[in-house]
């Protein structure tokens, strides 16, 4: 029942579980880990830790234009033939890097890889929906993932610092090849086959490269100049934004079988409001992500351990968090840990207005404590809404965009923080950050609480958006 082309039969449940899981760590546990690495990157090439830097925001950019475009390709090839071909990518990325003759050619690696760990998780939801076509979104498979991805991304720092002791940077590449070995094993072994595919003419029609070359030009103008805010903005990147986003609307308008299906965009309401909150959310969370430890270590002295520890109640709660999410969406669907999520949030952000040098650690913790609740039920929620609106046969291009708006969302938060706390990390200007991610969260409570308590599954299956 286990080989390739059987259905998966509910006894295999976990087994697929697992195997789509494996995948899917690949991109935050790479995301997170390369930041220890950077110093030595930058002394072995030659390069300042300003350019080394371009490693992040490289892998940010890949990931941003390869989630839909995996996902696109999970729809058309079919998830299972994608989630493997990722998988391959990131393996052979992973081993050629530390071979790599120049900076340059670790850079065009490192975005080889985001592209490569791209393809798990729309592939996965895809997958998920094939397995259980109809249903409600298996909220118990999605936390899962949620979890996993949560703790690997955590992690990611604490191990790679112990990867780049034992063997330098090239060991956060090479550390990836067991996880790559594992998941093509667990792959090949558990996931349902995918349907006869269409003939390679027919396919190449409906990938519309024009499309994706469009997208791309959007995707990279607009994070470039996001990234640009906090040293000297780009201008000229925003009427160069306005204008791809015009020439990708026109173009994907017109197509018959558009890489964005912008006119089922238009008159799903829902999804779109999926998009534009899962920003938000990720607004919010990397301010306290990456604005906390800041504040941490400038304003109040401590170092890069000890805030590490103070930190582990935004992550370890996020994931403790995570199973009870799942449990509720399952009784009562997304829209009550939405609103929980979002209510937490603002609650958090205001916390952060009564933090100042003095602030006692058991405050610390317990406001970082309430900051980690929301991760898990925004986080679920949000996906167990994008699963049950998209569009048949469009999930995985769905799902894949809904990751763009995370890098979005993360790219933002970096020029926020650069302008509010790159000076200097005092308590006032902590305190102008979480007024700013207050007034984030305002709406998101908001459109949680008008959000139908019952999704639109139905309808969306049906065709009737």
């Amino acid at each position: 029942m286990s080989q390739r082309g059987a259905a998966t039969p509910p006894a295999l449940g976990r087994r697929l579980v697992a195997a789509v899981l494996t995948g899917t760590l690949l991109n935050p546990l790479n995301s997170s880990m390369i930041a220890v690495a950077l110093l030595g990157l930058s002394v072995d090439f030659g390069v300042n830790v300003a350019t080394a830097t371009w490693l992040v925001s490289g892998f940010y950019l890949g990931g941003a234009i390869g989630m839909p475009l995996m996902g696109r390709l999970a729809d058309v090839f079919g998830p299972r033939r994608i989630y493997l071909l990722g998988l391959l990518l990131v393996g052979l990325a992973c081993a050629v890097a530390p071979l790599a003759p120049s900076f340059g050619w670790l850079l065009a690696i490192r975005v080889a890889q985001a592209f490569g760990t791209s393809a798990a998780y729309p592939a996965g939801l895809a997958i998920f929906r094939a397995v259980a076509p109809g249903g409600r979104a298996p909220a118990a498979a999605l936390g899962a993932v949620s979890i996993a991805n949560s703790v690997s991304a955590a992690l990611g720092p604490v191990l790679g610092g112990g990867l780049v002791t034992l063997a330098g940077w090239p060991g956060i590449f090479l550390a990836n090849l067991p996880v790559v070995l594992a998941g093509l094993w667990l792959a090949w072994r558990w996931l349902p086959a995918d349907a006869t595919s269409k003939p390679d003419r027919t396919v190449v029609q409906t990938l519309d490269l024009p499309g994706v070359l469009l997208f791309s030009g959007l995707v990279v103008s607009l994070l470039g100049f996001l990234l640009s805010l906090s040293d000297q903005p780009l201008w000229l990147l925003v009427p160069a934004t306005a204008l791809a986003v015009t020439l990708f609307v026109i173009r994907e308008r017109r197509e018959s079988s558009p890489f964005i299906d912008v006119r089922l965009l238009a008159a799903n309401r829902q999804l779109v409001g999926v998009y534009a909150q899962f920003a938000a959310v990720n607004v919010v969370f990397y301010a306290v992500f990456f604005g906390l430890p800041l504040w941490l270590e400038e304003a109040r002295g401590y170092g890069a351990d000890t805030t590490g520890l103070l930190l582990l109640p935004v992550a370890g709660v996020g994931v403790l968090a995570t199973p009870l999410a799942a449990r509720l969406i399952d009784r009562s669907g997304p829209r009550t840990a939405l609103v929980a999520g979002s209510v937490l949030l603002l609650v958090g952000s205001l916390l952060l207005l009564v933090f100042d040098t003095t602030t006692p650690v058991p405050v610390l913790l317990g406001a970082g404590a309430v900051l980690g609740v929301p991760n898990g039920f925004n986080n679920l929620g949000l996906q167990a809404v994008l699963y049950e609106t998209a569009a048949p046969g469009q999930l995985g291009a769905a799902s894949g965009l809904f990751q763009t708006f995370r890098y979005v969302g993360a790219t933002l938060c970096t020029a926020l923080i650069g302008l509010v706390l790159g000076a200097s990390a005092t308590s006032e200007s902590l305190h102008i950050l979480a007024i700013i991610m207050a007034a984030v969260c305002v709406p998101l409570v908001i459109a949680s609480v008008r959000a139908r308590s019952t999704p639109a599954a139905s309808a969306v299956e049906n065709g009737q958006v």
